[in-house]
């Protein structure tokens, strides 16, 4: 089955004026897209130190995780649309210039308000990644697209689960400022590797940047594969936060007793999920992307199951279980993202930018409804309703992908013997 539409072509129109004499820095791509994701989720494990260095209350301080975020959403719908317009390169490195400057506006902040306004700043910079990962495929042969995805989403992913303890280590020994330092040292390091080897990409879009951003919710409405692919990616997502955002509850309880160290070394467990990203790219270019979609969610629902026997029997059983069920959910949402990457960076080439940066939104949507939804079903079900919510949305995910298989959409009925 494919994800691609009857009209849907793998080749790089003539209205993109492009260099392909390079071959894809795939290297570069994937340590530049997991040092830039760093910041979004590293804020998570600090709020405590970075809250009492301002004199506030931890519940207060909540606010500092969350403003990166805002500002990377606001980054994909006002940034990222650019990407269709501007040359490529020109607008990753200014927005690499951008992260490295509030990185340092971040670690030397006076102020409460001044922290969270290079927070933003910050995360609106790091929205950079949805114009990197859309400029790999354009990079890519047509038929090695899903390859160099997976390659540069295992970076991706890797920086998502190594955030948080990579932030907590770093906040034990040197304080909180010294993360945004090596933050901003290694931006540097990359932006200098950026200006030699990404090549330039021109794109011949003549509208202008009020109609980009506006055309938007037309192609969340006229493109079905990315409409079905964004809502399965955020009913992941969901998944992923509703597990990540409770288990140090369980972890620190009894008889666990996990210090927040430990924590965070049982969080590297979940990074080794990421190493299914560059299989999963390499097998949906060769047209498994149904059946790995399904595959991913029922390996995030047989994920929750294990985690909820995390709960019985002896604590050195219970944590095998917990770092297994975190292995097998992490491996299914990134299994899901890599797929979804894949179709999607499979339409329109020209509207690329946009379409990346509505996938990664709609992702973005998804995990902040299932980090607040979780603290109600924590509150409501303990441990054992978390695993029941969890793999309640990993089956919601498989019947909305089942479903659009089976009534064909732009699937059965527009599938390319490539893709099939």
């Amino acid at each position: 089955m494919s994800d691609l539409p009857a009209n849907s072509t793998l080749n790089t129109p003539p209205s993109l004026s492009f260099d392909t004499s390079s071959a894809v820095p795939i290297p570069l791509f994937a340590v530049s897209v997991a040092v830039l994701i760093t910041s979004l989720f590293a804020p998570q494990t600090m709020v405590v130190p970075i809250a009492a260095s301002f004199r506030l209350a931890p519940t207060a301080g909540r606010i500092i995780a969350t403003m990166p975020l805002l500002g990377y959403s606001a980054g994909l719908f006002f940034l990222v649309p650019l990407a269709d317009r501007w040359e490529n390169r020109c607008l990753v490195l200014r927005m690499v210039g951008a992260a490295i400057v509030a990185s340092g506006l971040v670690m030397a902040a006076p102020n409460v308000a001044a922290l969270l306004a290079a927070l933003f700043l910050l995360g609106a910079a790091c929205s950079a990644i949805q114009v990197l990962v859309p400029l790999a495929a354009h990079m890519s042969r047509p038929e090695q697209v899903g390859r160099t995805i997976g390659d540069v989403m295992s970076g991706l992913m890797i920086g998502i689960l190594l955030a948080r303890p990579l932030a907590s280590f770093l906040t034990d020994l040197y304080g909180w400022r010294s993360f945004y330092a090596c933050v901003a040292a290694s931006l540097v390091a990359l932006s200098g590797l950026m200006a030699l080897r990404l090549p330039k990409r021109q794109p011949r879009q003549t509208a202008s940047y009020r109609a980009l951003v506006a055309s938007m919710g037309r192609l969340l409405s006229t493109q079905p594969v990315l409409r079905q692919r964004a809502l399965t990616a955020a009913i992941v997502a969901a998944t992923f936060n509703f597990f990540w955002t409770s288990v140090a509850f369980i972890l620190t309880a009894a008889p666990l007793h996990l210090s927040q160290r430990q924590v965070a070394l049982f969080a590297l467990v979940g990074a080794g999920g990421a190493v299914v990203t560059p299989l999963v790219g390499r097998w949906a270019d060769r047209g498994w992307g149904s059946r790995l979609t399904s595959a991913s969610h029922l390996t995030v629902i047989a994920g929750f199951g294990l985690a909820a026997l995390g709960a019985l029997g002896p604590p050195a059983l219970r944590l095998l279980l917990l770092g297994l069920g975190a292995l097998m959910i992490d491996a299914g949402v990134t299994g899901d993202q890599t797929v979804g990457r894949h179709a999607i960076n499979q339409l329109d080439p020209e509207q690329r930018g946009r379409i990346n940066g509505l996938f990664a939104g709609l992702f973005f949507i998804g995990g902040a409804v299932g980090s607040a939804a979780s603290g109600l079903v924590w509150a409501a079900g303990g441990w054992p309703g978390v695993c029941a919510g969890g793999a309640l949305l990993g089956g919601l995910a498989l019947v909305v992908h089942l479903r659009r298989g089976s009534a064909g959409g732009d699937g059965a009925r527009s599938c390319m013997p490539v893709s099939c």
